[in-house]
């Protein structure tokens, strides 16, 4: 016989992704603890550097500040939950506690979209346009982007865990190591047109943002191909948003065919990383991509922690 539960009511969900051993619990926490710290410090560090250095307040490297924090925000939706778990051997969360996860993980991801459209669109303007980049791209205008990005991504989100919240459940088992959007709505008593309806836009809108990268890319490799200078550009700045772009695409798409087409019959540690990567690769890997190939960034940072190496001998 199904249960149906009223959305009012105190529900607890039972989260089954997890199946970590009293042998192997504390190494497990000191690992994903140690990669959490990492993310925040590296992550930290770049905004501070970017924050700290006149010279780099410029459109680039305030949208990677964007990026960075955004980064901070993806990482915290995801570690302290799964921290908990694993130190009280817990395995449950509260509605509001689902719901307000589900917020922050999808504020992450529609932010995060959205930032490198707007990085996409710098980029084009820098290398296309270059004559006309300090016109085109103000300060003012560069914090008004920055500003749109947090408001369009924080209507979507909200619009989306609305829609979810609405719902009547019959159910409390939601097979992954967190809350998803698409776990909840499953557990659904009614019909859920709507809410696919909302997916359904979602990702038309992630793609339409997908395809104006893809031109503005087009465009600025045909432009970088005429010069010397350009290919350097190129390699410089543009490189690292392209591979930003495709590790965060390819790690939500992992998740997203798998939330929908995937068997639950498949290795539980398979099912694991294809949910957790989006939310763990991207945040870890996109600071160190920057801050390897971006000359200014990198040798800033190398001057930071030298002045402090000093200060301690």
């Amino acid at each position: 016989m199904t249960t149906l539960f009223n959305s009012s009511q105190e529900i607890v969900f039972v989260l089954h992704g997890l199946n970590v051993t009293q042998r192997n619990r504390h190494i497990y926490f000191v690992f994903i603890l140690i990669i959490y710290l990492f993310t925040i410090f590296i992550n930290l560090t770049l905004i501070l550097t970017i924050f700290l250095e006149n010279m780099l307040q410029t459109p680039m490297y305030l949208f990677l500040c964007n990026l960075c924090i955004n980064g901070i925000i993806g990482a915290s939706s995801f570690y302290p939950k799964i921290l908990y778990d694993i130190s009280f051997d817990s395995h449950v969360i509260t509605y509001i506690g689902c719901l307000t996860q589900i917020f922050f993980i999808y504020f992450y991801v529609y932010c995060e979209f959205t930032n490198l459209t707007v990085m996409a669109y710098d980029r084009y303007v820098a290398i296309c346009k270059p004559l006309h980049y300090h016109c085109i791209m103000t300060i003012r205008k560069v914090w008004t982007l920055i500003l749109l990005t947090w408001l369009f991504s924080l209507l979507e989100v909200t619009i989306g865990v609305e829609l979810t919240a609405t719902l009547p459940l019959c159910g409390v088992d939601i097979d992954k190591l967190y809350c998803s959007n698409w776990a909840v709505v499953k557990l659904s008593c009614i019909d859920i047109t709507l809410n696919n309806l909302y997916g359904f836009i979602f990702t038309s809108t992630q793609v339409s943002q997908t395809i104006l990268i893809l031109v503005s890319y087009v465009n600025i490799i045909k432009a970088s191909l005429r010069s010397q200078a350009g290919r350097k550009k190129f390699m410089q700045t543009c490189l690292p948003h392209l591979i930003t772009l495709i590790n965060f695409t390819i790690s939500l798409l992992f998740d997203v065919m798998y939330a929908r087409y995937g068997s639950n019959t498949s290795l539980l540690a398979l099912r694991n990383i294809m949910a957790v990567e989006f939310l763990v690769v991207p945040p870890l890997l996109n600071p160190i991509i920057y801050g390897m190939n971006l000359s200014q960034i990198r040798n800033r940072v190398r001057k930071m922690f030298n002045c402090k190496v000093s200060a301690v001998s």
